[in-house]
């Protein structure tokens, strides 16, 4: 496999070169077994970076796939992986961090789910001179070399659209919120909120402030519907409400064919596998594929591409994804999330129909 972001890179001291030399161009998933080009670990290269990876989470489906592509491209970069897991709790981050840095880490990739309580930890770690690369998230404030995730704001609007549009400008939505602390629940609220304000002005959108927890969002539905006959909708900030969200609808009958006066429309958001079983079976409607193995990918390359002394600056890269300022030094590769449904669920490109 093969690693480089063609986005201009500013800087590419020797190291970098020979780096860079060892990474052909592009993406492709295929790779000759006869070509050392592995990445960092090549022969007659520096000795392999040490990039310490703090796992967010391991009770979700997207994040346990997350979890299993790490290690595989650890090993075909060639870089010396640590791994730990915070648990969805900050004070752990933290604590983690800490250890990576005890323990020699020169990089540290990390997706805090809390955007705001992580900013003194990368100061911390800039003053030390420990590049971080976030995942998934982006720091609220503070220092990173660079955040890979996707456009959250176009992930509500996606679902925004399709519902709109599949609702024909009427009825309500139930919007099954994630945690407002993480930037990329704010970010997928605002986009599902504006786009609807702007576009279906006769929909009625009850948000449920839901916190990425499934039993709590499973809840908020099944009152929502009691309280609301004209739901005709559900968008879910991502697969923690999957399971529950479609018992709560088998049960009050309205998991009825397309066309069907009794049919909820359902949008998530993740593109796991589930997902895209239920959209075969008819039970979801769609969903927003955020590349559980891309996040992967491209946060040890960028770490890796940290440690040797690389710089980048916004523009498009040759992995079909833009490169972004999102303010004065902090840029943002903004990866490929498609909305996937019926029509192209069978895609053999999206990752969650390659996972296990």
């Amino acid at each position: 496999m093969e690693f480089r972001s063609r986005s201009a890179r500013l800087t590419v001291p020797t190291l970098g070169a020979a780096l860079l030399l060892a990474m052909a161009s592009g993406c492709s998933d295929s790779s000759d077994s006869s070509d050392d080009s592995t990445g960092a670990a090549s022969a007659g290269s520096a000795e392999a970076t040490k990039i310490c990876v703090d796992y967010p989470r391991s009770d979700t489906d997207f994040w346990n796939s997350y979890i299993s592509y790490v290690p595989e491209f650890a090993t075909e970069m060639g870089v010396d992986l640590n791994a730990t897991n915070s648990q969805n709790d900050v004070q752990k981050l933290i604590a983690n961090v800490q250890a990576c840095q005890s323990q020699g880490a020169q990089a540290i990739v990390m997706a805090p789910q809390d955007t705001a309580a992580i900013a003194p930890t990368l100061d911390q770690l800039a003053s030390k001179k420990i590049p971080v690369v976030t995942i998934d998230t982006r720091p609220d404030s503070g220092t990173a070399y660079m955040v890979v995730r996707a456009d959250n704001l176009a992930y509500g609007q996606k679902a925004c659209d399709f519902l709109g549009e599949q609702m024909k400008g009427k009825g309500s939505v139930v919007e099954l919120m994630g945690g407002q602390d993480s930037i990329n629940g704010r970010d997928r609220r605002q986009g599902f909120g504006d786009c609807m304000a702007e576009k279906f002005p006769d929909i009625v959108v009850h948000e449920e402030a839901s916190e990425w927890k499934g039993d709590l969002a499973a809840s908020q539905l099944q009152t929502a519907l009691a309280a609301d006959p004209d739901v005709h909708g559900v968008y879910m900030h991502s697969s923690f409400g999957l399971a529950g969200t479609i018992q709560v609808l088998k049960q009050a009958g309205l998991t009825a064919p397309v066309g069907d006066p009794k049919h909820v429309f359902v949008v998530s958001n993740d593109g796991i596998p589930q997902e895209l079983q239920d959209i075969r079976d008819g039970l979801l409607d769609a969903t927003v594929s955020q590349p559980a193995d891309l996040f992967a990918k491209y946060g040890l390359f960028y770490a890796n591409a940290a440690v040797n002394g690389e710089t980048f600056k916004p523009g498009p890269t040759d992995h079909d994804s833009t490169i972004i300022e999102v303010r004065p030094g902090l840029l943002e590769d903004e990866l490929a999330a498609p909305l996937v449904t019926k029509d192209n669920v069978d895609d053999k490109t999206l990752w969650g129909n390659n996972a296990g």
